[in-house]
């Protein structure tokens, strides 16, 4: 697959687990620009509206294969502070719709 691939997570997190929730974004950001084929992340705090997730984070690569080979390498695995922390996920891959 050729071209920008995104991968775009949304988060609930409970206020309690903010600042950990937030740490963990650090140290995934520090993480993932040390991964060939990164290009940039963002994490985004909802400010307003009825929006189900309070977080979106946004991580660019230069194409699928560039960040399928950057899950081989980086050990990001969150799940147990999700758990731990009451954070519901819905993380998914995205492409740019051709015009």
């Amino acid at each position: 697959m050729n071209g920008v691939f995104y991968k775009i997570d949304k988060f609930a997190v409970p206020p309690p687990a903010r600042d950990e929730f937030l740490m963990h974004m650090v140290c995934t950001h520090t993480l993932l620009q040390t991964q060939q084929g990164f290009t940039r992340h963002s994490v985004l705090e909802q400010v307003a509206g009825p929006g189900e997730f309070n977080f979106v984070t946004i991580a660019e690569w230069e194409n699928a294969e560039a960040f399928e080979q950057s899950q081989a390498t980086a050990n990001l695995s969150p799940q147990e502070m999700f758990e731990r922390l009451g954070i519901r996920a819905d993380i998914a891959g995205y492409k740019p719709v051709a015009a």
